[in-house]
């Protein structure tokens, strides 16, 4: 089976050189974007109702861009003045980055993992005296608090945005030969809007552990997995692929 339009279960990137526009030109195929989930941020009366108080933390543990936006706009909604003091220890360099959208670098106390949250233990260890806000999701992974836990600091995990499933009920008739999933939640949605959904010709490809178990869950056919061995990224698996599919076009 031949692979022509593929649907990737994310926003369209908006960067010129993203490697799926690159497949697209390359191998000739349509490649669409749609988010089958979304965030939404929780009112700052919610997180008041989580027993949480912004005056009472010293450092912020931020593992997303989500988590930096979702932390100030509460902070804002609750006229909260986030002092010069405040330490922020960033998942990665990413995340670290994007804080510039709301604090001057040079002016503040900034700590920078690698890239796994595990990678904050020597930092976070280093100031195990700070009262750390985690500012997470509803979906917070299990590795999170467990590493904070392990530490033993003084640190509060607050709810401050939900990941929810998008209505793609306009997609009711339309038909991919690849669906891209990288989250157990981007398959839920998919049979939260069309329960009676059959896979039969279509292909399905999953990024990571957690939402291969989804899939298999589900009693999906798994047709592309990353990362694999020789295939570390999403974009890659899916041009192996479509290259060994669409062979004698």
């Amino acid at each position: 089976m031949k692979v022509k339009t593929i649907l990737v279960s994310q926003p369209e990137p908006k960067v010129e050189n993203s490697p799926y526009f690159e497949i697209q030109n390359k191998l000739k195929v349509k490649v669409d974007f749609r988010p089958f989930i979304h965030v939404e941020g929780v009112s700052a009366k919610d997180v008041r109702a989580q027993k949480i108080d912004l005056n009472n933390f010293t450092a912020i543990v931020l593992t997303s861009k989500n988590s930096v936006d979702n932390f100030f706009r509460v902070a804002e909604e609750m006229r909260y003045k986030v002092p010069e003091t405040m330490k922020y220890f960033c998942q990665s360099e990413a995340v670290a980055f994007y804080l510039q959208k709301y604090v001057v670098y040079r002016k503040r106390k900034i700590y920078v993992g690698q890239k796994d949250f595990a990678d904050l233990s020597p930092l976070i260890k280093k100031y195990k005296d700070e009262k750390f806000l985690l500012p997470a999701s509803d979906q917070l992974n299990d590795d999170v608090p467990q590493t904070m836990d392990n530490l033993k600091v003084n640190w509060t995990a607050g709810t401050f945005y939900k990941t929810v499933m998008s209505d793609l009920s306009d997609l009711k008739d339309v038909y991919y030969d690849v669906l891209v999933f990288f989250s157990p939640t981007g398959i839920k949605s998919l049979f939260k809007n069309f329960p009676d959904f059959k896979q039969n010709d279509t292909r399905i490809a999953v990024f990571g552990s957690t939402t291969q178990k989804e899939a298999l869950d589900r009693n999906l056919r798994i047709d592309i997995m990353a990362p694999a061995p020789g295939t570390p990224s999403m974009t890659m698996a899916l041009e192996k692929y479509i290259i060994e599919a669409n062979k004698g076009k």
